[in-house]
């Protein structure tokens, strides 16, 4: 079964939702990594309490290594959430659509 990007972040967001606890002194975000060798993209959300270690929680695998399609769905994911995204294994690739890089550092 193919998922759209719409049912994705839907997925993503509702495990998100879970473990997003919004305690005080702690950092949160989401982090998303391009999976050359499966050729696949992983969702994580990171959780970071102050004086404790960081914690990563999967939260989603895409199959559909298309970035245009990966560009939708973190375009769906950015309406609906403000959580912090960073992206690993990306290099000096650029969104289909907006023509941007897509990890700044």
């Amino acid at each position: 079964m193919i998922e759209t990007y719409d049912q994705a972040a839907k997925v993503i967001l509702e495990r998100l939702e879970k473990d997003f606890l919004r305690q005080s002194r702690t950092i949160y975000q989401m982090l998303i990594v391009r999976d050359r060798f499966d050729e696949a993209y992983n969702f994580f959300l990171e959780v970071k309490p102050k004086n404790h270690r960081e914690k990563s929680i999967p939260l989603h695998t895409l199959e559909n290594y298309d970035l245009g399609y990966l560009e939708s769905v973190v375009h769906s994911l950015r309406k609906q959430t403000q959580i912090t995204m960073q992206f690993k294994g990306f290099g000096e690739l650029v969104w289909p659509q907006a023509q941007t890089r897509i990890s700044k550092g």
